[in-house]
């Protein structure tokens, strides 16, 4: 079995978002772009933070969907993740 070298690029994505009345700011899911949605099981952490992967600066979620932590940046007035692709050789 061959397998492709991995690397991150930025990815823009559609996210539903809670807004409350002090500007706290909750995403609920994320929408790709082939209409598939992924609810977000839980925010563990927000903060603002620098994507070191793909660049980019603004707010980091640390965020669970499906099981599996990942991050999702609040990059105003877009949101974006740290997308995996792999490359075949």
């Amino acid at each position: 079995m061959v397998q492709g070298l991995v690397h991150r690029m930025k990815r823009y994505v559609q996210v539903i978002a809670s807004h409350n009345e002090d500007g706290q700011v909750t995403p609920l899911a994320i929408k790709w772009e082939d209409g598939r949605t992924f609810d977000i099981d839980y925010v563990k952490e927000a903060r603002r933070a620098t994507s070191l992967k793909v660049g980019g600066t603004g707010i980091r979620y640390l965020i669970t969907v499906g099981g599996k932590d990942t991050y999702l940046f609040y990059e105003n007035p877009k949101w974006f993740v740290e997308e995996k692709v792999v490359e075949m050789p």
